[in-house]
């Protein structure tokens, strides 16, 4: 009887001290906190990446004079692969001086997934690398792709959950609709 007391107390003490130990040795941020999705009207979240030559690109380095299409997306998701030869017709018929493309990749594996899946695909937009998917907890994404489009307030002005076909005309036509509002000022 005495032995089945200890085992009583010693079991769950066992397991409280594994699961300690397993959330200190996880190498999770137990600080990282999920954000709800942004809102269309909201300010977008800003956030700095490197990009694949390893430049530091700000979100907020192009408000006031560049519209945004951010793009979150993976080198292992089925849907991307059939989104992105999309974003790449729409980028190369609408770059310039208002528009900009940042597809911010989650790959944990960086830049040796990213670069030979975009030579794969032909993807010569600006790609950032994101290894520990901290956009999908500033951003609250569910999964990938997702995409927010950015007026050049820097707010919110259209979200696409899952792959979107970015040659549509309807697409092409908000796009061009956010590019020619005139620049502003937009205190940081």
């Amino acid at each position: 009887m005495k032995n089945f007391l200890k085992a009583l107390f010693l079991i769950p003490l066992l397991i409280l001290v594994i699961a300690l130990l397993g959330g200190v040795f996880s190498g999770k941020e137990k600080t990282a906190k999920k954000h709800p999705r942004p809102v269309i009207g909201e300010q977008a979240r800003d956030f700095s990446y490197p990009g694949l030559d390893g430049r530091e690109i700000r979100l907020s380095d192009y408000y006031g004079k560049k519209v945004i299409f951010l793009n979150i997306w993976a080198t292992w998701c089925t849907s991307c692969k059939k989104e992105l030869p999309t974003v790449q017709k729409m980028y190369e018929k609408l770059k310039g001086d208002d528009l900009e493309v940042l597809a911010v990749s989650i790959d944990a594996l960086g830049k040796k997934a990213v670069v030979p899946f975009m030579k794969k695909y032909g993807l010569t937009f600006p790609a950032l690398l994101d290894t520990s998917g901290s956009i999908q907890l500033l951003y609250g994404t569910t999964g990938v792709p997702e995409t927010f489009i950015i007026d050049k307030k820097g707010k919110i002005a259209y979200i696409e959950i899952g792959a979107g076909d970015w040659t549509d005309p309807e697409k092409e036509a908000l796009l061009r609709g956010l590019m020619n509002e005139p620049d502003v000022e937009v205190p940081r």
